[in-house]
């Protein structure tokens, strides 16, 4: 059978880069995009820290206060993958671009609702949850921007200093927004927002990118999203990556979510006191982000993982019984750290794992992954401390989130293989005078094998059913010939002869590889037997 191959961004031509941590900001475009996503996450701390000191003024209960991070991070539970899917097949610029200005929209409005004295609780959910809605969709399309413009062994660095754009933003958002909230008020925090917003979304608008459309048209959004998730649940990889950020976040968000109520009870405890507590986290990230290099290189991604988790189960601990806020400050730079340390170690394993053409749909359900469990985390442990205290939830999530990191690390291994997603062109494309138009297409592949081989030839189909579902196959069964022991026929279904043709555009190295594994087995001179059909009737 035709194995379809896959087509990914090649590489700008470029110098050899350079190793050093700092290195992808030689690169003309990633700086520029660097520096957006620097203003876009100053905006959105800025924003996240006024809507909590907000809602401790007009509704302080601990459930209401945690609602604000759930409001913030739903959205991406739920557009996380259309958006994605949404970046795969448009214009990657126009789309973040668009991001931008929603964002300004929603800050205006939030301006306005504060100046004539109209917030209301529900009111202030409602809008954070609006502005989360432009988080879910420039995160996707951000992180399949960046391996397009940086070489494939700058990318470790390149997300380090993502980190380290989101942390820094971690401590100038907060700053800010604490400095604007005390001199001017809350509404002034939203201005600057908006302002920083339609900034970014002009400086984007500069940028040259040429968008290159597929010769076979753009994807449906609901096929796109349907090979989307179906490539997840096919790698064995990504959903054991996918795991572990869910079980990191839902624990570690307990900290965040009921931050403004830890600095509200320490001594002295004011706005002040919160962005203090925020600024020391970021900075400890950033200084971890500055040494990912090293710290990457120190354990393998498991025991790092772990060690990052117990870390920060450790600093919540430590914020949770602290006296004053001199002790409080470096639990939340140990905290820092580790969570930078466990999100930039995951997050660069899963895009390692992702082949361009899907990239943005996958990070797209890992961000699902991610803020989900944050929103979920944030709801829970807020109703933790609303039946205890705040200091029972966070002791209570410090501990479960190291028992059951430990159990997912027992139970669900990573293998610690990267395949070879370079583009793979061995494959050439079926000339068929008359391509339906519509309807299914049925291809079958014929193999006749060494009987004696059967259970080996098994184990090889059970990795070719991964691959081909991973391309964006409808449907695959492996038939056996009762009557032939030897003959196997290989069964797959497409959605229609375009899509098809776009596995052909799928396949990477690995996979042909896979398909000569597969040929191994065939008995005789004569290669497999490839028979294509459409269905006509159902």
């Amino acid at each position: 059978m035709a194995d379809p191959e896959q087509a990914t961004l090649q590489a700008p031509p470029m110098a050899p880069p350079a190793v050093t941590a700092f290195g992808p900001l030689g690169i003309p475009v990633f700086r520029m995009l660097w520096f957006t996503w620097l203003a876009a996450n100053t905006t959105m701390w800025m924003n996240d820290v006024a809507a909590a000191w907000l809602m401790t003024s007009i509704a302080p209960s601990p459930l209401w206060v945690a609602l604000v991070q759930s409001a913030s991070t739903l959205p991406v539970f739920f557009l996380g993958l259309p958006s994605g899917a949404l970046a795969d097949i448009l214009d990657r610029r126009r789309y973040f671009m668009v991001t931008q200005f929603w964002v300004a929209s929603v800050a205006c409005i939030l301006c306005g609702v504060i100046l004539f004295d109209a917030l209301n609780p529900a009111l202030l959910l409602a809008l954070t949850f609006a502005n989360g809605v432009g988080l879910a969709m420039r995160w996707p399309v951000f992180a399949a921007i960046i391996p397009e413009v940086v070489p494939r062994p700058q990318l470790p660095q390149a997300l380090a200093l993502n980190g380290v754009a989101m942390n820094g933003s971690r401590i100038i958002g907060p700053l800010v927004a604490g400095a604007l909230i005390a001199s001017l008020g809350s509404a002034w925090v939203f201005v600057l927002n908006a302002c920083l917003s339609i900034g970014a979304g002009f400086v984007i608008m500069r940028w040259r990118r040429e968008h290159k459309e597929s010769p076979l048209g753009r994807e449906r959004l609901t096929s796109a999203m349907r090979v989307g998730l179906q490539f997840v649940r096919q790698s064995s990889r990504l959903r054991g990556i996918f795991l572990r950020i869910s079980m990191f976040f839902l624990h570690s968000t307990a900290q965040l979510a009921l931050l403004p109520l830890v600095a509200r009870g320490l001594p002295g405890g004011a706005a002040g006191t919160f962005t203090l507590l925020l600024a020391s986290m970021g900075a400890g990230a950033i200084f971890a982000a500055l040494n990912m290099p090293r710290i990457r290189a120190w354990l393998p991604l498991q025991r790092l993982v772990f060690t990052g988790t117990v870390l920060q189960a450790l600093g919540t601990l430590a914020v949770a019984y602290a006296p004053n806020v001199w002790l409080a400050v470096p639990a939340m730079a140990v905290s820092g750290m580790a969570w930078i340390t466990v999100a930039n170690s995951l997050t660069v394993a899963a895009q390692m794992a992702l082949p361009d053409w899907v990239r943005a749909r996958g990070m797209s359900i890992y961000q699902m992954c991610l803020m989900g469990s944050t929103a979920a985390g944030a709801a829970f442990w807020g109703q933790v401390a609303t039946f205890g205290s705040v200091r029972d939830s966070l002791t209570v999530a410090a501990f479960t989130g190291v028992f059951l990191m430990y159990v997912v690390q027992k139970l669900v291994a990573d293998r610690g293989t990267e395949e070879d997603l370079t583009p793979s062109h061995v494959i050439k494309v079926p000339d068929i005078p008359a391509p339906p138009k519509s309807g299914r297409v049925v291809v079958r592949v014929e193999y006749l094998i060494d009987p004696a081989r059967a259970e080996e030839f098994s184990r090889v189909m059970e990795e070719s059913r991964r691959s081909r579902l991973r391309q964006g196959a409808l449907a695959w069964q492996l038939l056996h010939d009762l009557i032939e022991p030897g003959r196997y026929v290989e069964q797959i279904t497409d959605e229609s002869w375009t899509e098809h043709l776009r596995r052909f555009d799928r396949v990477t190295a690995a996979d042909a590889q896979l398909r000569d594994l597969r040929l191994s087995f065939q008995l005789g001179d004569a290669p497999p037997k490839i028979t294509r059909y459409v269905i006509e009737q159902e």
